[in-house]
């Protein structure tokens, strides 16, 4: 892609890329062209947006933060709910690195617990909460949220997004922490200029 068709991407409100490294959906990329493709982006100060299962972090994580952009983890770096919040996957992705932020989104991809909210069920997705709430709490300034509508290669269900919302005040507890999630942090990352 030529330097001027970015720039029409970024004149259109494009304001970051996705790499995806999750095996069964994609084919390897190598990584010096991911880093040139960082290189071009971080000139418009765009970030990468990298989606991969949290058993791969240990193998991608030095690549991760020597991106030059800021680095945005899709669906919290898919942790396994079923394994120990202080757990050595869950520690490795804590890890403080000022460069990273993580999406706390898809709860319904993560859950194993009970039925995949439907029929009426509330306070859905309670096996997911403690993950999201400890990124949130060890992170405030570097989270941000959405139902990731619309849900694509979800073959069981088709999520509510109205529990996806209400999923909400249960991993930001407090109104500071809710708005820095769903105003201030999204407002920082992809419109500074407003700010």
């Amino acid at each position: 892609m030529a330097d001027g068709e970015l720039q029409a991407m970024h004149a259109g409100g494009v304001r970051d890329v996705r790499f995806n490294f999750v095996k069964r959906l994609v084919d390897f990329t190598p990584k010096d062209e991911l880093l040139e493709i960082a290189g071009r982006i971080a000139k418009l100060s765009w970030h990468v947006v990298i989606y991969f299962e949290a058993v791969d972090l240990p193998e991608l994580w030095d690549f991760f933060i020597a991106l030059p952009t800021t680095v945005v983890v899709d669906h919290m770096g898919r942790p396994d709910v079923t394994k120990p919040l202080d757990g050595p996957e869950f520690a490795l992705f804590m890890r403080e690195h000022p460069n990273v932020w993580s999406k706390v989104t898809c709860p319904e991809r993560l859950s194993v617990a009970g039925s995949p909210a439907l029929d009426g069920e509330r306070n859905a997705y309670r096996d997911a909460v403690q993950f999201a709430r400890s990124i949130i709490e060890a992170f405030p300034d570097r989270v941000l949220w959405g139902t990731n509508w619309p849900h694509f290669n979800l073959k069981g269900h088709m999520p509510d997004d109205g529990l996806l919302v209400d999923f909400i005040p249960h991993i930001a507890v407090t109104p500071v922490l809710r708005r820095k999630l769903l105003v201030d942090n999204p407002m920082r990352l992809y419109w500074p200029e407003v700010g």
